[in-house]
C-alpha cells in the first residue's frame, strides 16, 4: 500500500507527465513570392473526379451526396511530386465526414487497392472540423499504409524500425488545442517537410513535429493530394494553397 505522502506525490508526477506542455512554437515567416498551386479560377494543374472537385467563389470544393459518391477515398491530385517543402493553405469542412492533405504520396491507381482513378498512398495531414483532442485536424495518418494514425497532434516524436517514442512534454494541451481550432470555420495550415523531419502548425502554431526514421515506411517523395472521404455525404473547401520547394 502506498502511503498517503507517496501516493499524492505519484499522482502529481502523473499529472504534470500527462498534461504539461512546453512553451509554444510559432509558424516561421511565410517566405517572400510562394508560388501559388491554385489560380482561384479552375482546377489547371490538378486531377481529379470532376463529378466531385469544383471552383465556387475563388476556393476549391469538394463535395460527396448520396446521389453523387465516391467508392473508396478520393483525391485532386497536383500535377508534380514534392520533396522537401514548405506547404501553406486555409481550409474548412463539414463534421459530417473528414478530408485530409495528403502530401510525398505514391498513387496506387492502377494498384488492386485502388477503388476508383485518384488514389493516394502515403502521409496525411488530417482534416477534420473538430475541437476535442485527439480525433482533431492536424494529425498523420498513414493513408492506405499499415501504421495507422502515425503522430498525434501534440505528439514530438520519432518512428524507427522498432517503432514510435514520443519525446518530451506534450506541444498543446487539450484546453490549448480547443482555443486554437476555429471549428465552422477557415482554419490556416502550414506542413514543412525537410529531410526525415515533418512539423505541423494550425493557425500559426506548431501542434506536430515527427521524425520517420523508418528504413521501409518512410516516404521522402510523392505527390501532394486533397482529399474526400468515402461514405457519409460531406464537403471539403481549399484556397490559398502556395508551395515552396526546399
Amino acid at each position: 500500500m502506498l502511503r498517503p505522502f507517496l501516493f499524492g506525490t505519484l499522482c502529481l508526477f502523473v499529472s504534470v507527465a500527462c498534461f504539461a506542455e512546453g512553451p509554444a512554437v510559432s509558424a516561421p515567416p511565410e517566405p517572400d513570392g510562394m508560388p501559388q498551386l491554385f489560380n482561384g479560377e479552375d482546377l489547371t494543374g490538378w486531377d481529379g473526379d470532376s463529378r466531385l472537385w469544383s471552383v465556387r467563389d475563388g476556393v476549391i470544393h469538394g463535395e460527396t451526396t448520396k446521389e453523387v459518391s465516391t467508392k473508396g477515398n478520393t483525391f485532386l491530385i497536383w500535377k508534380d511530386e514534392v520533396a522537401d517543402f514548405e506547404l501553406r493553405l486555409s481550409f474548412r469542412c463539414t463534421a459530417s465526414n473528414n478530408s485530409g492533405i495528403q502530401y510525398r504520396s505514391q498513387r496506387v491507381a492502377t494498384d488492386k487497392q485502388a477503388t476508383n482513378q485518384w488514389v493516394l498512398r502515403g502521409y496525411q495531414h488530417e482534416i477534420r472540423n473538430e475541437e476535442d483532442l485527439p480525433s482533431v485536424p492536424g494529425f498523420i495518418y498513414d493513408e492506405k499504409g499499415s501504421r495507422g494514425r502515425i503522430c498525434l497532434v501534440g505528439e514530438k516524436a520519432v518512428w524507427n524500425e522498432d517503432g514510435k517514442q514520443v519525446q518530451g512534454e506534450p506541444l498543446i494541451s487539450k484546453a490549448e488545442f480547443k482555443e486554437l481550432m476555429k471549428v465552422d470555420q477557415w482554419n490556416d495550415v502550414v506542413i514543412i517537410a525537410k529531410g526525415n523531419r515533418i512539423r505541423h502548425f494550425l493557425n500559426g502554431r506548431l501542434i506536430l513535429d515527427f521524425t520517420d526514421k523508418h528504413p521501409e515506411k518512410s516516404f521522402s517523395k510523392g505527390f501532394l493530394g486533397l482529399q474526400l472521404h468515402a461514405g457519409k455525404p460531406m464537403w471539403a473547401e481549399f484556397k490559398n494553397v502556395r508551395l515552396k520547394n526546399l
